[in-house]
């Protein structure tokens, strides 16, 4: 399935939607505010809660955890690199990679080796967005969550992050 994901998309208090390639809604991404560290959940169109992503605080390089239902999904963790942005997310779905080109606008997500998720930014439009292609047969709620987290480590090293304030639930 083909998303529309606007970059930057969070930013303090805000409500941002993810919709399909027609323009529908398809979930809404909630920011938490008052927080330490960035805290964002994940809603159907029918608010039902898909997962809660939350920034780990005091890390050399950046690091956030994926929960659904309180269970710890995933954790992912930007590696070390010179020129291709890497991440390894350790998850109960199996090892997923997210490798980037140098210039940070196309990203294949790897589930065991293999390319599950493909993520390209649109230069059309009045604020960039990205069209994201997940297989089918893959948790769509979850993938999409890490998109989230990509998007946000990617703004924050541009500098264009901003200094948030979040706390716990």
């Amino acid at each position: 399935m083909r998303y529309l994901v606007k970059q930057k998309i969070f930013s303090i208090g805000d409500k941002f939607t993810i919709r399909d390639e027609n323009e529908n809604p398809v979930y809404q991404v909630v920011g938490k505010v008052f927080t330490i560290g960035k805290k964002l959940d994940l809603y159907d169109m029918d608010d039902q809660h898909l997962a809660y992503i939350e920034q780990k605080i005091f890390r050399f390089l950046p690091e956030y955890y994926i929960y659904r239902d309180e269970e710890l999904l995933a954790q992912v963790k930007k590696e070390f690199t010179f020129f291709k942005p890497r991440f390894n997310i350790d998850s109960h779905y199996g090892n997923f990679t997210i490798e980037g080109n140098i210039f940070a606008h196309e990203f294949n997500i790897l589930k065991n080796g293999r390319t599950v998720a493909w993520i390209s930014k649109k230069w059309i439009s009045w604020s960039d967005t990205y069209t994201v292609d997940i297989n089918d047969d893959e948790d769509q709620a979850f993938i999409l969550s890490l998109v989230i987290v990509l998007d946000q480590v990617h703004h924050d090293n541009k500098g264009g992050g901003h200094a948030h304030n979040h706390s716990n639930n």
